[in-house]
C-alpha cells in the first residue's frame, strides 16, 4: 500500500502526526512548567522514592527512574497497582502520576500513601488527583490536558525530571535538554515526510507490517524505551508485540525459538542498540543475532542517535513513536481511540 497525505488525513482523524511533529515543542512546554513548580521538598528528607501511576501516566515516571538510574542515591521504584510496597513511610516521597486525573488503581495508591503518612507530589492535569491534592494541600504539577496520556510524554517526563533536580536528588543537564528538543525537531522534520528516503520510520514499519515484533534492548537504560515501543505499537497501531532485555534473553528466550518455526518466521526482531551499551551485553546482541536470525524473518539493528544520554533514549522513543503511527496507517486504523480500554473503564466503573 502506498502511503499519501490524504490517505493519511483520512485515517488520522484525531491528529496524532500532528502531536508526533509537534513533539519538541512538547518538551520546550515541559522545560517551561517547571519553571512554575509550586514549593517542593529536599532530597534529605527522604530515604525512596515511589512514582505511581499506569499506562501512559507511568511511562515518563519509568523513563526518568532509567534515566538517573546512575546518579540518584535512593531506590526510585515504579508502582503500577493499587497498592504501594510495604516499606512506604513518611520518609517516602510518593509521586502521584495521572495524566486525566481519575486513573482508578492511582487514586487508590494515593489514598493508602496518605495513611502511611508520606509526602505526596502529584503530576496531572485535573481530575480527582488534582482536586484531591488541592484540598490536602499537596503539592501539584499542573500539565495540559486533552490528549491521549501516551501522546503527553513531554509533560510527564521532562517536569518531574526538573523538579527531581529542584528537590536535590540529581543535577539536570540543561545543554542535553536542549539537544534532544534540537535532535528531535529534526527527525520530526524527516519522519514527518513520506516521500523522503531518509525515512526510516516508514521503512521500518514496513518491514513489520505483516509480522509480530519483538523488541530487544540492554536492560540497564534502555528497558524502559523497548516498553515505550511494544506499548506504542499496541495503542497506535492495534498491534500485537513483545519484547525482551539482555542479558536475561540470553538465560532462557533464545532457546524458545526451535519448536514453532512456521509462526517464528512471521516474527520480526528489533534490537534497539546504543554506543554505551556495556560491552558485554554488545557481544550478546552480536551473538543472539546469529542464533536466532535462522528462527526469524528478520533481525533488524536500530541504533540511537545523538551526543548525550538524554538525546540518545529520545531518538529511540521519538522513533518508535512513529513506527507505530506508520503501521497504523499501514492498516487503516485511527492511531488515537483506544476503545477496548475505554470499555474496560467503563465496565469496571460499574462495579462497586
Amino acid at each position: 500500500m502506498t502511503l499519501t497525505e490524504t490517505l493519511i488525513n483520512s485515517i488520522d482523524k484525531q491528529g496524532m502526526q500532528k502531536l508526533l511533529r509537534g513533539f519538541y515543542r512538547q518538551i520546550e512546554e515541559g522545560v517551561e512548567i517547571s519553571k512554575l513548580f509550586p514549593k517542593l521538598y529536599s532530597a534529605n528528607q527522604f530515604t525512596s522514592i515511589v512514582l505511581s501511576g499506569l499506562g501512559g501516566s507511568a511511562i515518563g515516571g519509568d523513563l526518568v527512574r532509567s534515566y538517573i538510574a546512575d546518579e540518584i542515591k535512593v531506590p526510585f521504584l515504579i508502582n503500577r497497582n493499587y497498592k504501594l510496597p510495604k516499606f512506604v513511610n513518611s520518609n517516602t516521597l510518593v509521586i502521584i502520576s495521572s495524566y486525566s486525573g481519575n486513573t482508578e488503581e492511582t487514586i487508590a495508591s494515593y489514598k493508602e500513601a496518605k495513611k502511611r503518612k508520606a509526602k505526596i507530589l502529584c503530576i496531572t492535569s485535573g481530575g480527582e488527583v488534582a482536586n484531591f491534592a488541592n484540598k490536602q494541600k499537596d503539592p501539584a504539577i499542573l500539565i495540559p490536558g486533552g490528549l491521549p496520556p501516551r501522546a503527553a510524554l513531554g509533560y510527564s517526563f521532562f517536569p518531574l525530571l526538573f523538579a527531581l533536580g529542584k528537590m536535590g536528588f540529581i543535577n539536570v543537564k540543561k545543554k542535553d535538554v536542549a539537544e534532544t528538543i534540537s535532535l528531535l525537531k529534526l527527525n520530526s522534520s524527516i519522519y514527518g515526510n513520506i516521500a523522503s528516503k531518509e525515512n526510516i520510520a516508514l521503512q521500518l514499519a514496513s518491514m513489520l507490517k505483516n509480522s509480530l515484533p519483538i523488541i530487544f534492548s540492554s536492560s540497564d537504560k534502555f528497558d524502559v524505551v523497548n516498553l515505550r515501543w511494544r506499548g506504542q505499537i499496541n495503542e497506535n497501531a492495534k498491534m500485537m508485540a513483545y519484547g525482551n532485555v539482555f542479558p536475561e534473553l540470553n538465560h532462557n528466550e533464545i532457546v524458545g525459538w526451535e519448536s514453532i518455526p512456521q509462526i517464528m518466521q512471521q516474527s520480526s526482531i528489533f534490537i534497539l542498540r546504543d554506543e554505551e551499551d556495556n560491552s558485554r551485553i554488545q557481544s550478546r546482541m552480536d551473538i543472539t543475532q546469529n542464533i536466532l536470525h535462522p528462527f526469524a524473518g528478520n533481525v533488524t539493528e536500530v541504533f540511537s542517535e545523538g551526543s548525550s544520554l538524554l538525546a540518545r533514549i529520545f531518538s529511540l522513543i521519538h522513533l518508535g513513536d512513529w513506527v507505530s503511527f506508520y503501521l497504523a496507517m499501514m492498516h487503516k486504523v485511527d492511531p488515537t481511540p483506544v476503545t477496548k480500554i475505554d470499555y474496560l473503564k467503563t465496565e469496571l466503573s460499574k462495579i462497586q
